[in-house]
């Protein structure tokens, strides 16, 4: 036995592929993953084998190949690209004499260093010690304190059964506390279902741009940045598409491959700003050479949370990369689902705008109302929705409202303040005024 080193960030990097190679790609993401970290790494050793071995997950002669790199080159850390159980990671560790990390520990500890809210610091300490609860077996030489001997036997709690209860305990205070995140939340999912405010969540691959997106859009400073797990807790926008229509715009963690599944349970409130969304778009790296992968990879994750059947827009991000211009493509339904646009620069953010407006403004109407001096409440009301386009004021006090408003908003505000409603109501086009606003926005923003 040997006591665990508490800290070091000198590391060797290993990727094993089971039953071929491992993928060129994989590498290099395991290998930004352990940058992101803050892992300085050393060496990166690569191998292929038929199945994992029972003991070590890697072979005899690999292990040796690999206690003696620790040894000469000093490093501190042993990172290993598959998931290992908790028996391995220990016999791995007694003959590196080393720490040993698997995948799911170092995706864990890059979402503890990036959580900055209290939700989401619980729900990465929670899912930290959901996975430490599995390793709790003989890993530091203080869970022997218990021996056996003359005057030291005789009943007793083993130092291994108090960390054991008190982890226990930690995690239901964790859980009852994310309940009570969790009522909030979905008070204020219902506020929003309530007023019929449309959700749009960002979806995709880690570093895909999502967050510069979400910043490009609605003039916020979530946190932005050339690496993994840039962003994990979810930032809530309001967003006007046009005059009279606002959408709550959700930023969502990215997900990865093999994401852990103590995260996805621990992150549910988080996933959940995506499966109740009325509208996903899904940001993609288009400079990817992987994209495709990273797609379905997405679309998995997707389809595990409840998300799959929900209406997507594909945004291909990053054209500055690619040398593409912007554009968009329609899809079956004769609406733009596939829009190509750069974040950083700002190029086809209007495309994106009137593809939103597509999709969320399809009740959205434009009509003249006549507001009698008694139904200043109704003027009010539509002033304070933003769906006043113009205003003119009559001989006899009423008022002449140019609006632009979602029907059934504008029949329910009628009716309540007895305003009568025209019988010219027209849809509402997403107009050029409202277009050039945003792209001064858009400048501003850059």
């Amino acid at each position: 036995m040997f006591e665990r080193p508490g800290s070091g960030e000198r590391a060797i990097l290993v990727c094993i592929g089971l039953g071929h190679a491992p993928e060129p790609d994989h590498v290099e993401e395991f290998e930004a993953l352990a940058r992101s970290a803050g892992a300085d790494v050393l060496h990166v050793i690569t191998g292929t084998r038929k199945a994992a071995a029972p003991r070590f997950f890697l072979g005899s002669g690999k292990v040796q190949e690999l206690h003696d790199l620790v040894k000469s080159a000093g490093a501190d850390l042993v990172l290993v690209d598959h998931a290992l159980s908790p028996s391995q990671e220990r016999n791995l560790e007694r003959a590196l004499e080393c720490r040993v990390l698997d995948r799911s520990g170092l995706i864990l500890d890059i979402f503890s260093q990036r959580a900055r809210s209290f939700e989401g610091k619980l729900q990465v300490e929670l899912a930290q010690l959901q996975h430490i609860a599995t390793r709790l077996v003989r890993g530091w030489t203080h869970l022997e304190r218990q021996k056996g001997g003359i005057g030291l036997r005789g009943p007793g709690e083993t130092q291994l059964e108090t960390d054991r209860r008190l982890l226990g305990r930690r995690i239901k205070t964790l859980n009852d506390r994310l309940d009570r995140v969790l009522i909030q939340r979905e008070t204020t999912r219902r506020e929003r279902q309530r007023s019929r405010t449309p959700t749009v969540a960002l979806v995709g691959y880690t570093n895909a741009g999502k967050s510069t997106l979400f910043n490009r859009l609605t003039s916020a400073d979530a946190y932005a940045a050339d690496q993994l797990f840039a962003t994990l807790d979810p930032t809530v926008r309001r967003l006007a598409l046009a005059p009279g229509l606002e959408i709550a715009l959700a930023d969502t963690v990215g997900f990865v491959r093999d994401l852990p599944h103590e995260l996805v349970a621990a992150f549910r409130s988080t996933l959940q700003e995506a499966a109740d969304a009325d509208l996903l778009v899904h940001v993609i790296d288009a400079s990817d050479p992987e994209r495709s992968e990273r797609i379905r990879q997405v679309n998995a994750v997707l389809e595990s949370i409840g998300a799959a059947d929900l209406p997507q827009i594909a945004v291909y991000n990053k054209i500055d990369r690619t040398g593409e211009s912007p554009h968009q493509e329609p899809g079956e339904a004769g609406r733009v689902d596939r829009v190509w646009l750069s974040a950083q620069t700002g190029a086809g953010i209007t495309s994106l705008l009137e593809a939103l407006h597509a999709h969320l403004g399809e009740d959205l109407c434009h009509c003249v109302l006549r507001v009698p001096p008694s139904a200043g409440r109704a003027r009010a009301r539509l002033f304070q929705a933003g769906a006043v386009m113009s205003e003119q004021e009559l001989d006899d006090g009423a008022w002449n409202l140019e609006v632009s408003l979602r029907r059934h908003d504008l029949e329910r505000i009628c009716r309540e303040d007895g305003v009568e409603l025209p019988e010219a109501i027209a849809p509402c086009a997403l107009e050029e005024p409202f277009l050039q606003s945003i792209r001064s926005n858009v400048a501003g923003a850059a």
